[in-house]
């Protein structure tokens, strides 16, 4: 058996962090978490407690660099310290699982990619529906062809703020409101499907007079394609109509709701309401729902992936180029600048 991957997580402020943690611990055949970093008595005093970080050695962050055969941090600071502790990782060469989203800063972002890209370390974000079964689904269906030419695609991720006015506050901080919270993991999707989209149209709106955007929609263009994104936090059960809608000439695939509450994960299967012109693979024409299986978990196939890619078993499946790109348009979408394509450059 190969040695187990020394790992620490900086920071407890993600609304994520705690969830990285439990299932770096259940993976214990691969990750041995040395220590956990949180300089912020706020955070301490909120979270330090949890079960999740019962047991662990709670440290600096200098001592946890200074850990014997460290190779790699789980980056789960607030959003506001993400690219800067990110960054103090990799100048002691290690690997990172980051959580998202990747600055408001484009250009830092990128400078931090080039300086994974050059140490060749890698940099994995925590877009938490790459690994999930029924978004692969239509992810190679659209590959393989199965629905012809995508001319529309639909997705949704939205949530209810409960009137949690400490929630809305913390949100407004950024910019892009809910869009930039949230739209990630949706623009993550078009982007794994289409590519660099040729513009982006950002809608911001407030459903109340206060500071944050919380009702966000964009428009990412393609030469033959339209895909609509929208994240809010006043939907009223949001999360159970959290949605994807992949359109071609030849076809639709439809997932609601992308993903199950969590207690659910290891039983219940997500499935996806294929629609076919003509037959393609296993599959007659005519309307289908396939059984995509269940997921195991939020991140335990991504972090579990994560140890191959440290261990240089696998390359990246999502390169420095693609989080870019991904950054780039959910910016956009937030409203921080427009992003139209320059054909004439080079891709990403």
């Amino acid at each position: 058996m190969m040695e187990r991957i020394r790992i620490g997580q900086i920071g407890i402020g993600h609304n994520h962090g705690s969830e990285k943690m439990n299932t770096l611990r259940r993976l214990s055949d691969l990750f041995e978490v040395v220590g956990v970093v949180e300089d912020d008595p706020q955070w301490r005093r909120r979270r330090g407690d949890w079960e999740c970080y019962r047991g662990i050695p709670w440290m600096s962050e200098e001592e946890l660099f200074r850990v014997p055969g460290l190779q790699a941090v789980a980056v789960e600071t607030d959003g506001f310290g993400l690219v800067p502790a990110a960054r103090r990782c990799a100048e002691h060469n290690l690997h990172i699982h980051m959580d998202k989203p990747g600055g408001e800063s484009l250009g830092a972002f990128r400078e931090l990619l080039d300086e994974f890209e050059r140490r060749k370390l890698c940099i994995q974000l925590g877009y938490m529906y790459r690994n999930n079964p029924a978004i692969r689904f239509c992810r190679d269906a659209v590959r393989k062809g199965w629905l012809g030419e995508i001319f529309e695609i639909h997705a949704v991720m939205s949530r209810y703020d409960g009137g949690d006015e400490d929630y809305r506050r913390w949100l407004s901080n950024f910019r892009g409101g809910a869009m930039y919270i949230f739209g990630g993991h949706l623009i993550d999707i078009v982007i794994s499907m289409l590519g660099r989209p040729d513009r982006v149209t950002p809608f911001q709106r407030k459903t109340r007079d206060d500071a944050l955007f919380d009702n966000g929609f964009a428009v990412l263009e393609y030469p033959r394609c339209t895909a609509s994104i929208r994240t809010s936090v006043a939907e009223v059960d949001g999360m159970k109509h959290r949605r994807l809608i992949v359109c071609g000439t030849k076809g639709t695939a439809e997932i609601c709701p992308l993903e199950h509450p969590s207690d659910r994960y290891d039983r219940d299967p997500l499935h996806v309401r294929l629609t076919l012109l003509e037959p393609c693979g296993d599959f007659p024409a005519g309307t289908h729902i396939v059984d995509a299986g269940v997921m195991p978990g939020r991140y335990t196939e991504q972090l579990a992936e994560f140890a191959r890619i440290v261990r240089g078993e696998i390359a990246n499946p999502y390169p420095y180029g693609h989080e870019f790109l991904v950054q780039e348009a959910l910016l956009a979408a937030s409203g921080y600048e427009r992003q139209e394509k320059n054909h004439d450059d080079e891709a990403v």
